[in-house]
């Protein structure tokens, strides 16, 4: 599907995983999101969503499924160059998207964005309202247990 601004999301295929990395541990460097090793991003695949411009990924976004009524988008990740063009927008919609058609009734997040992710319709909670199961991955992340992201989360509409 072609976005607004004329670029086409569509599902990661398996020659993106280098190009997802790169771009996800660019951002992950400065700090601004968390870094995801190649192994997972293998093992997680089919969770993402990618914009391509030409051959190179300038964004990209995952849907992981946690339970039968929850998952998390993660791992938004857009070019510099082409940030506020909606791409981050139409990348989340499709996440949300996909959750509904799956029957998901909660999607959450953990961000250090939250006046972008808020724009999309996710509002800010406190982290506790998380099920236990969700940190789970937290445990090896090096901020843990002192993290400092925003915890987020929209109610899916059926």
């Amino acid at each position: 599907m072609t976005s607004k601004n004329g670029y086409k999301v569509e599902k990661a295929r398996i020659g993106d995983v280098p190009q997802i990395h790169k771009l996800i541990n660019s951002f992950a460097l400065k700090g601004l999101m968390l870094a995801r090793p190649l192994s997972q991003l293998y093992e997680n695949l089919r969770d993402f969503f990618v914009v391509r411009k030409g051959k190179k990924i300038v964004g990209c976004a995952a849907l992981h499924v946690i339970w039968s009524d929850l998952a998390e988008i993660k791992s938004v990740a857009v070019d510099e160059e082409l940030q506020k063009q909606g791409i981050g927008a139409e990348l989340i919609q499709h996440c949300l998207d996909e959750a509904q058609s799956l029957g998901l009734k909660t999607v959450f997040c953990l961000t250090y964005r939250p006046d972008f992710f808020g724009k999309q319709g996710l509002h800010e909670i406190n982290k506790e309202e998380l099920p236990t199961k969700i940190w789970t991955e937290c445990y090896h992340c090096p901020k843990y247990p002192d993290c400092d992201e925003t915890a987020m989360k929209i109610q899916i509409q059926k």
